[in-house]
């Protein structure tokens, strides 16, 4: 794009929901993995970007001095996804792709996001999209640690704090491994029970599960390796090199499409899918193809074992590749009690990393699905909570709590109750929040705000 790139700005889409993305100037440099093992799970598998610039997945633009837009996407990114890069040069930001892109000019670079964002829904089949209710979460509460006496506590501490609430939903922890869903961790019992006594208080049973992850240590890995992808490891995590499922193999397939009509069949309606990237990676598959192919197969086995009704809500996923298999999908890497993330690597969980790179996608609300910007936290000890608050408050989307309740002071629990609200299913006014383009310091505001987000 022609004009001096040190008056240009170039917004980098990254791969999943944890990749950063944002706004930079054209002559920076973007964020890059900043220890082993988080090119795969933080940003785009097989795929390191170049040493200086920008390397996009799927989705690019340029924004010149006057504030007009050109931007380039992957038209078919359930197939293809080709990898956009930018190179401030002489006179000129020069952008190059790797496989098909379509090119269109903007006024703006919102407007230039919107008919992107338009375009790709109509190509995956988006139908209209349905308000979500808030929730609560165990996840940021108990982390894996999680029982059912815990999710009990905070049930009974929703009614008697009377917050008006849709989801209550199980994280991880639930599960005996990672692989073995219908499997209970010694901290629970019958999920059927939980789920019936979750229904009859008011709320729709939410649970969490990682469909094409198995843990080394699982029964599922030790009965069936003929299921896993060969010398493919997704991540290392839960102490163990956490291997991928073929869902190709006709076997895994339908044990996936087991586990999810069991999972319906104990009252769960509402799905957390986590850790998704990992169904994209290339490997050895036993029916051949694409990661991608894979993905969109998994996707439609579960989707087709749940059932329409059910609520999908995406997360570590690939974005452009999850255009019409979820309701709602994480925008972000994880929040986290601390503002830094470790290493200064934002596809690592921190405000900093969730606020800018959540910011940078409030366009796909309301286009692609319900955007969720990661949950409330407003407990004493987390920093930044009230400018965290304020954040969740203006971008829009799902809102769901995670923290202990009981352990919520006055403020915390006023910020709760005024963030605890359904979403709705419009895209924003403003395509792209006003913290992707300077990365927020949440010290900012936080002094002066007190019970009012």
């Amino acid at each position: 794009m022609s004009g001096d790139p040190a008056q240009q700005q170039v917004y980098e889409h990254g791969w999943q929901s944890w990749s950063p993305s944002g706004l930079y100037p054209a002559t920076a440099i973007s964020p890059r993995p900043r220890h082993a093992g988080a090119q795969t799970s933080g940003f785009r598998p097989g795929r390191p970007a170049p040493d200086e610039g920008f390397q996009a997945e799927g989705l690019l633009a340029v924004v010149a001095a006057d504030g007009s837009a050109r931007l380039w996407y992957a038209p078919d990114p359930w197939r293809e996804v080709a990898s956009i890069r930018a190179t401030a040069g002489s006179g000129a930001t020069i952008v190059t792709a790797d496989g098909p892109v379509v090119e269109l000019a903007a006024d703006s670079l919102d407007g230039a996001l919107a008919r992107a964002g338009d375009a790709l829904a109509h190509a995956g089949g988006v139908s209209e999209l349905r308000a979500l209710g808030p929730g609560w979460c165990s996840w940021y509460a108990y982390w894996g640690e999680v029982t059912e006496a815990d999710v009990r506590t905070n049930l009974a501490a929703i009614e008697r704090l009377g917050l008006d609430l849709a989801v209550v939903q199980i994280d991880d922890g639930h599960q005996e491994a990672i692989g073995d869903w219908l499997t209970r961790s010694a901290g629970f019992g019958p999920l059927a029970q939980l789920a019936a006594r979750i229904r009859d208080a008011g709320y729709e049973a939410g649970i969490w599960t990682a469909p094409f992850l198995v843990a080394p240590d699982s029964d599922l890995a030790a009965a069936h390796p003929e299921w896993l992808l060969e010398d493919v490891v997704a991540l290392h995590n839960w102490g163990q090199d956490i291997r991928v499922l073929d869902v190709t193999h006709p076997d895994a397939a339908e044990h996936l499409a087991t586990v999810y009509r069991s999972l319906v069949a104990q009252g769960f309606t509402y799905h957390k899918l986590d850790f998704l990237f990992a169904g994209a990676m290339e490997g050895p598959r036993s029916a051949g193809g694409t990661g991608l192919d894979a993905y969109a197969h998994g996707l439609g086995i579960i989707r087709d074992a749940l059932g329409a009704d059910a609520t999908i809500l995406g997360c570590g996923a690939p974005l452009l590749p999850s255009i019409g298999h979820v309701d709602a999908m994480r925008v972000s890497p994880d929040i986290d009690p601390v503002y830094e993330p470790p290493d200064g690597d934002l596809s690592q969980p921190s405000q900093h990393g969730a606020v800018t790179a959540g910011a940078a996608r409030r366009w796909m609300h309301g286009r692609w699905w319900i955007n969720d910007p990661d949950c409330i936290l407003a407990r004493p000890g987390v920093e930044h909570r009230a400018a965290w608050a304020g954040y969740l408050r203006d971008c829009g989307g799902l809102m769901i709590s995670s923290d202990p309740l009981d352990r919520l002071d006055a403020d915390g629990l006023a910020w709760t109750r005024q963030l605890l609200r359904r979403s709705h299913p419009d895209p924003l006014d403003r395509a792209v929040g006003p913290q992707a383009v300077h990365p927020t310091d949440l010290d900012r505001d936080a002094a002066a705000t007190r019970s009012e987000p």
